[in-house]
């Protein structure tokens, strides 16, 4: 009788672990140049040493022949010497392809391929980008995981980035 009781106790107290969600935007700006390419992105956690832990995302350009795009990824400088030379390209679930001008979303609940082993701690969220006769910008959003409320962080880029928000929920 008492295992019984327990087991559906202990339960309520293991479920927030799963609950939390993590919510990235970011905002690819309109530029006046005279040739516009859309830009590569790479969206990654790291500890604070800048040890890499999960790949969130990665645009590139997904269609050219002979997988062409995937030769261009080097130009994401911090992304490609942490983690992007030793994938196997293209990762389901985190590759994609670029994206235009204007705000993009993502979710990640915490039981997500990329979170649910993610231990408690202080992190970042970087998100790099790059583009062909363009410039390159790296953004840091740092965090801690799991969140015990609600929260919002953002950065601002200058250049190939704009907003840059995390939103953390427990």
């Amino acid at each position: 009788m008492r295992k019984r009781l327990l087991l559906p106790f202990c339960s309520l107290f293991a479920a927030p672990a799963f609950a939390a969600e993590l919510q990235v935007g970011v905002e690819i700006p309109r530029l006046e140049v005279a040739e516009y390419h859309r830009p590569y992105v790479a969206i990654w956690l790291e500890k604070p040493d800048q040890q890499h832990v999960a790949d969130l995302a990665v645009w590139y350009d997904l269609k050219m022949k002979d997988k062409e795009g995937e030769k261009w990824l080097k130009d994401l400088r911090q992304w490609w010497r942490r983690n992007g030379r030793g994938l196997e390209l293209p990762v389901d679930g985190v590759s994609g392809a670029t994206r235009a001008v204007g705000t993009h979303s993502l979710s990640f609940a915490g039981d997500s391929a990329q979170l649910k082993e993610l231990p408690a701690g202080e992190y970042s969220l970087v998100v790099e980008a790059a583009r062909e006769v363009g410039g390159r910008e790296l953004l840091r959003v740092p965090f801690a995981w799991p969140p015990r409320q609600a929260e919002q962080h953002q950065a601002q880029g200058k250049t190939e980035l704009g907003a840059v928000t995390l939103e953390l929920k427990p």
